[in-house]
């Protein structure tokens, strides 16, 4: 059993605010902040004209170690597709679906990768 710290849990959460800050600059619609089903969890769920997005914010202290994006391993994805394929059943999405992660390393450097992932492997 992993334990998370609450100094992690106010990370993430300032991690996620920058993160919601940005994309709401960029035009997207913020529909859900860190919506759960079960113990799977999508940090954010945005909205674009034609497309719904599923956000991953990972923070980092410094990306020496390793980057912020390198934690969305195979496992992660999989609890993100099936969290997402559950929100776009039960809210009958009908429109594109999208996963994108943002980096931040350290409150300083940001890095939004559209399409970062797919269920399809591409």
């Amino acid at each position: 059993m992993r334990i998370i710290s609450s100094d992690s849990i106010q990370k993430g959460k300032k991690g996620e605010d920058i993160a919601v800050k940005y994309l709401i600059g960029k035009g997207y619609i913020i529909k859900h902040r860190n919506y759960r089903i079960g113990h799977k969890e999508i940090d954010i769920i945005a909205e674009l004209p034609d497309t719904i997005v599923f956000i991953e914010v990972k923070w980092r202290r410094s990306a020496v170690i390793s980057s912020p994006l390198d934690a969305v391993n195979y496992r992660k994805q999989l609890h993100l597709f099936q969290a997402a394929n559950y929100y776009v059943v039960t809210h009958n999405i009908k429109k594109n679906v999208r996963f994108d992660v943002i980096g931040i390393v350290s409150d300083e450097n940001m890095e939004h990768i559209e399409g970062a992932f797919s269920p399809f492997g591409g």
